[in-house]
Order: structure tokens, then sequence, then C-alpha cells
């Protein structure tokens, strides 16, 4: 799967999408004006008024009419959408799903937790908060404008009848839906049925406040309330036949999106048999795929399976028929589905208790070093060997099975009680201070004091608790802490989100300089809070890369001096990122870099189109690997550029790759 053509794509069905659905409004404004015209030339002839007493269809009836249309629609498209403006957290809201903050004793919850953490951790997306809704059936699905606000629902039919290879399939799904740009098209798509669906609502109001109102018309002697009746049936009928043929456009786009989604977790996984064996789970599964939920019809598209009732010989249908996605997956498949829950060889990996963290974080460390050739391990050491660049712009947007395993083993070799705390508000916003805290013992004490008079009593209270564990935080694992505490700091009220941040503005300047890594750390965790809680998200402009060059110029001269046990130097690393470019650009001297113009400068950068960003990460990329080392702080550096242009990477692959 190309990542960036997926975007792109995505882009562009929005836009046929929207062409389509501009015929059907068209559509409705012309029926509705034939309708009224019809019932102004039926109370003419009926003889209920004199055609001097009311007007005649013109030209003016016809532009009051459409616009009144156009504006109903635009109302409830817009309205709809504000709704819909907190993102993911708003539609499971909509299907009244809860929130699992905590997977206490519940072995399949932590399961689940586990499995969407690896994926989110493997592909390089945010970890996504996990919603549960109190169906039996077996569903998911993802939701929300970009990443950062993306929410993951899945049915407790779901947990309970999927062993972890399926869920881990189905989960696989969803997070393709994530990376191919689907859930921003999916809550568009709820908008303007809704604003369809308004001109059916008009008519409803019509037929029943008529339905008890008193028509009689003394001037005439007769009783109107029966022409308003027949009014509002037609508006009605009008208003359903639109979305009637809106939901078939929206389901012809679905089932494509569904095919994708199918493959890319069959490539995410290397597994057929994960997401092969979740459909097969549902066709044997006597509790279907249905919600119970009214609100489900909404957001049907979004399923991962079949979520409400069909007729009309499936013409309606937003997932294509069950064998069929399965023959795609499993073409020599017999036709037997699964009717019983295959238990899984071994339990959900158990937790330690906080005594045995050390020796655990110590011998999952060497694990990694050991076991993880192919992969930059991006911990204590750097990773040395051949680095493909292709390679590497090929993972984005397609982790794979050793990625997810790389994912595994960073959380596994974390300390127990930080992985934990990373699932509740108050110790999520300890773990950030936590990785903020410098190595210079002066710096720490005045980031301590600080928090001491700053941080409210309780976050203060747990960063207290998990100081004893500040030793044990490698390089390897600040990025993912980050990433596991951004589900609970998504909870944050207004005025915490506010104190937080800019607690952690004035622990990274505690030492009146800004590191690199502190850089990155605060602009991954700066965008997905933004989105999720300030609705701040790129806006793709048709700007190319020349237009940008000196952009591009300051990005590139930061990472060509990044590393300073480099064994080439900066010029020559920049000159490797260059050549990828097709852009008169020059390093610049390391005093003209700041901050403040990077900040600038890659927020620019990320309004380029999905297909104008491959080069610009190519170049990046092969800038940082110029001397085939690649250092924790070059792997968070461009992780958190690529974070920031919206291009998810996973950690980089280095051929037969050795520790320095």
């Amino acid at each position: 799967m190309d990542f960036f053509k997926s975007q792109d794509d995505a882009r562009r069905n929005t836009r046929v999408l929207l062409v389509l659905f501009s015929v059907a409004v068209l559509s409705l404004v012309g029926l509705t004006n034939l309708l009224v015209y019809w019932a102004m030339g039926f109370r003419q002839a009926s003889g209920l008024y004199q055609y001097d007493q009311y007007p005649t269809y013109n030209w003016i009836t016809f532009l009051l009419v459409s616009a009144g249309v156009l504006i109903f629609i635009f109302l409830g498209s817009t309205y709809r959408v504000m709704s819909l403006a907190g993102g993911g957290e708003a539609v499971a809201a909509m299907v009244d799903g809860q929130l699992i903050a905590d997977a206490g004793d519940s072995l399949e919850k932590r399961r689940l937790l586990n499995v969407v953490e690896e994926m989110a951790i493997a592909s390089g997306v945010p970890v996504p908060p996990v919603y549960v809704i109190d169906d039996q059936s077996i569903n998911a699905f993802a939701a929300g404008h970009s990443p950062g606000d993306a929410v993951i629902g899945i049915t407790e039919g779901a947990i309970q009848n999927l062993n972890r290879d399926q869920l881990q399939g189905v989960i696989a799904h969803e997070f393709s839906h994530i990376l191919n740009g689907d859930m921003k098209l999916n809550i568009r798509l709820i908008g303007v049925l809704y604003g369809i669906l308004m001109i059916a609502i008009i008519g409803r109001i019509l037929v029943q406040g008529n339905r008890y109102s008193v028509g009689y018309n003394y001037r005439t002697g007769r009783d109107n309330r029966g022409n308003m009746v027949m009014l509002g049936l037609g508006l009605m009928f009008v208003g359903y036949l639109g979305k009637f043929f809106g939901s078939l456009i929206k389901a012809a786009v679905s089932r494509q999106r569904e095919f994708l989604a199918d493959a890319s977790a069959v490539q995410f996984t290397r597994n057929p048999d994960g997401i092969g064996g979740a459909l097969k789970r549902i066709g044997g599964y006597s509790g279907g795929t249905v919600l119970l939920n009214p609100k489900s019809e909404e957001i049907s598209h979004a399923f991962f399976a079949q979520g409400i009732k069909i007729s009309f010989m499936s013409m309606l249908a937003t997932h294509p028929p069950l064998d069929e996605r399965i023959r795609r997956i499993d073409p020599r498949w017999d036709g037997t589905y699964i009717e019983r829950t295959i238990v899984d060889a071994e339990p959900e990996r158990a937790r330690p208790s906080p005594a045995d963290s050390s020796a655990k974080t110590k011998v999952a460390m060497a694990a990694m070093a050991a076991g993880t050739v192919g992969m930059a391990p991006a911990g204590v050491a750097a990773a040395t060997g051949h680095i493909d660049a292709d390679k590497v712009m090929g993972d984005i947007g397609n982790p794979g099975d050793a990625h997810i395993a790389h994912a595994r083993k960073v959380i596994d070799s974390m300390p127990d009680e930080l992985e934990k705390a990373a699932h509740e508000t108050y110790s999520a916003r300890a773990i950030v201070y936590l990785v903020l805290l410098d190595s210079d013992e002066l710096v720490r004490s005045r980031q301590i004091d600080y928090l001491s008079n700053s941080a409210d009593m309780f976050v203060l209270s747990r960063f207290k608790e998990l100081m004893q564990y500040a030793n044990e935080v490698t390089p390897h694992m600040r990025l993912p802490l980050v990433e596991l505490a951004l589900p609970a700091l998504r909870q944050l009220s207004e005025s915490q989100y506010g104190k937080f941040k800019d607690n952690v503005e004035a622990l990274i300047h505690e030492d009146h300089k800004v590191g690199l890594s502190e850089w990155a750390l605060q602009r991954v965790v700066n965008k997905h809070l933004g989105e999720a809680l300030e609705g701040k998200r790129s806006k793709h402009t048709n700007v190319t890369l020349k237009e940008l060059q000196d952009h591009i110029a300051r990005l590139m001269s930061m990472l060509a001096y990044a590393d300073r046990s480099s064994g080439i130097a900066p010029a020559q690393a920049f000159e490797k990122g260059k050549a990828v470019l097709d852009l008169d650009i020059s390093l610049l001297p390391k005093q003209e870099l700041s901050l403040s113009s990077l900040n600038a400068a890659l927020d620019a950068l990320a309004d380029l189109r999905p297909l104008r960003k491959p080069k610009l990460l190519k170049a990046c990329i092969a800038t940082i690997t110029a001397d085939n080392v690649v250092s924790p702080v070059e792997q968070e550096l461009v992780r958190a550029i690529a974070d920031t242009l919206d291009c998810p990477m996973p950690p980089i692959a280095v051929q037969g790759a050795e520790t320095t």
C-alpha cells in the first residue's frame, strides 16, 4: 500500500463524493420545486383561493424555494458536523461507548489495550483512546478528524469472542482507516446525509403540526389542513428519497475502502489468519454484527462489519459480503465458519511486580539488542548498518510484523509502574514531566522546584512517587511513554491542559536552552493534544516545495547538525539530503537556527499536499542516515518531523543492524 497515494486518493474521493452529493442536493432542489409547483397549482385549481389572492408559481418562487432547501441542508450538515467537532470521542458518545481508562483486573481489556498500543507505536500514530460499546455483536470502528483525535470503538461481543490474533486483525483493519484518511471522509458523510434528511424532518413537522391545528378558513369556508399535510408528506418523500440515494453513494464508497483496509490489515500483521479468522468467527457467531443502538445507522459506514440491517437486495450495504471478504484474504477457504471462540495458546502477558521492573527492563533491553536485526532499536546505543531510504519511506503507513514485535518489546522493557501510570490523567502528566528531566543534577533540581510550586497537588504526588524510576527511562522509552500517555492526557479539562502546557514549556527552558530531543517530544505532544483538545489541524494547500525551499533548508540544516558524534561533517550529511531534492538550497550556519524558526518551518511544510511530502521526507531520512548510524535523538527528530507532516513513521529499519 502506498501511504501517500492513499492519502491523496482519500482527498480525491472526498472531492468526488462532494460532486455526487452536490448532484443529489440539486436534484432535491428540483424535486422540491416541482412539489411546490404542484401544491400551488392544486390549491388554485381546487378553488381554495382566487388567483388574485394567491401568487402563481414564478421565478421568484423558484429562487425562494431553492434558497430555502439549500439553507436547510447547509444548516443541517453544519449542525451535525459541528456536533462532531470533538472528533472520535463525539462519535463514540453517539453509540454510548465507555472509555477504558484502565483495564483493571480484566485480562480481556488488558489484551485489547496491549494490541492497540502495540499497533500505534509500531505504526507511528498516537495511541488512540479505546471505547467499549455494551453490545454483544462483534464489531468495531475508528473515528476522528485526524490521527490526533482518533478513537477506537469496539463491542463487548468482539472482546469476548475474538482471540488475540483475530482481535489484532480487527484493530489493524481500523488502524488502516486511520492511516488512509478514511475517518474525515466518514464524518463528512454523516454531516451531508443529515443535511439531506432535514427536508424530510421539515415535512414531518408540517404533517405533525397540521394534524392537531385548526385549519378552517372562514373566508373560503374550507379546511386547509389536508393541503399542508400533503405538502408535508411530499417533503418527507423527497427528503427520504434523497437520503436513499445518498446512502447508495455512501455504501458504494465504503465497500471499496473496506477491501483496502482488509488488505492493509494482512500487510500490517503478516497474518491472514488474524483478520480472516475474525471474519470467519463473525460468520459462525449467533450474535452477528448488527448493533442495537439506534444511532449506529449514522456511522454504519465506519464499522468493521455491517452494523445495521439492510434491504433492497443489499444495495445499501456499507460492507462487501462476508464470504467475498474472506475469499480475498484466504482464496482456499472451504466455506466453513468458526462457531466457537478459539482460546489463545497462551494468556496475555502478565505484568510483573514493581520490585521486578528493573530486572525486567534489563532483560527486555538485552532481548531488543539481540533480537531486532533488521530494526533499529533506537535505544541506549545507536544502530549501524546499511539504511535503505526507499525502504524507510515504504514503511510509512505500512507497519509490518517486525515493527509490531519491536513495539511489544519496547513496552515490555518499561518499568511496570511507568507503563501503568501512563493510563491515568494525573500520572500521565507526571510521566511527561519525568521524561523531560535533565541529566544535569543542578538543572534537574530547578525543574523539581518549579513543579513543586506549579503542578497540581495530585500530579506532584505521583511525580515524586515515580521519580525512583527516572534513571530507568532510557532513550528508546521516551517517545513511546509519551505516546502511551496521550489517551489519558486527552481527558484533561481546559484549565488542566493549559497548566500542563505551561509546565512542559517551563521544564524545557529551565536550563535556558532547548535540546532537540526535548523539542521533538514537545512537537508530538502539542500536535496531538492540539488536534484533540483545540481542534488544530493541517490545511493542505497547493504550495510547492520550491516555494518553501527556505523552510526546507532550515529543517535539513538542523538534521545535519543533530548528531554530534557523526563520523561525517554536517555539510556532507546535508548534501546527501539535498541530492534527493531538485532545489537550490545551502547548509545554514548553526547560529541561524532557532527552534522558533524550525517550528515555523514545520508548520508551513505541514500544509503540503500528500504527494509532495515523500520527496521531502526522503531527503530528511537521507540526511540523518548519511553515516549509516541512527542515534536515538535522530530517530526522535525524524519521527517527530514525519508526525508533524501527518506521515506516521515506524521505527527505522536497518539491514544487518549492529549496536555501537
